[in-house]
């Protein structure tokens, strides 16, 4: 069965790096937790934009995941399913 992904793209002033950076950890918590994974990368070039990625097995456990945390994703409803080669 594919994996199920979603992505979310945030941006980040200096003054809120710090406490952005602690809202990563409880992602990463919380999503290991509920059998997640989530990922995030700051964009080389244009410190302070940030990409999330929150993956699990499938689909609908990514959408109780989500439905569940603690910081609401923005767009929950757009998943992207593995493609498989």
């Amino acid at each position: 069965m594919p994996r199920a992904l979603t992505i979310q793209r945030t941006l980040v002033t200096p003054p809120e790096r710090e406490r952005f950076h602690e809202r990563l950890r409880r992602k990463r918590d919380y999503y290991a937790r509920v059998n997640c994974r989530f990922w995030a990368f700051e964009e080389a070039g244009l410190p302070g934009a940030f990409l999330e990625f929150f993956e699990a097995e499938d689909a609908e456990t990514l959408a109780r995941a989500h439905a569940g945390a603690p910081e609401p994703v923005l767009d929950p409803n757009r998943v992207y399913a593995e493609v498989e080669l």
